[in-house]
């Protein structure tokens, strides 16, 4: 499946619109990355554990939206986007979106 944040792709025609399509994935901190998060606020430098976090969480909403568009018979995701929110104090939701299509 073509995934892309394009509204269009050159050389393809889009045979039919599907509609919106969307995944999402709520996660919560993990209380050993909040504490060397907080060392490396002090000394500075890459929140790896966090960057770790937010790269599964976006994975995990593109599967979930993929999972989707497949269910409604698309061959491709066009403009994806993503957004986040705070869900509570400690944990966010990553979400992705698209528009399914049937290209050519």
């Amino acid at each position: 499946m073509i995934v892309t944040n394009m509204e269009i792709i050159p050389g393809q025609r889009i045979k039919q619109h599907l509609g919106l399509v969307q995944g999402s994935t709520v996660r919560a901190k993990h209380a050993g990355r909040d504490f060397m998060a907080s060392l490396k606020n002090i000394f500075g430098g890459e929140l790896k554990g966090y960057t770790e976090l937010l790269q599964e969480s976006r994975d995990e909403a593109v599967e979930r939206m993929k999972q989707q568009a497949s269910a409604v018979g698309a061959n491709a995701v066009l403009n994806v986007r993503f957004s986040t929110s705070s869900i509570t104090q400690g944990a966010a939701e990553l979400f992705a979106y698209g528009t399914a299509v049937i290209l050519e």
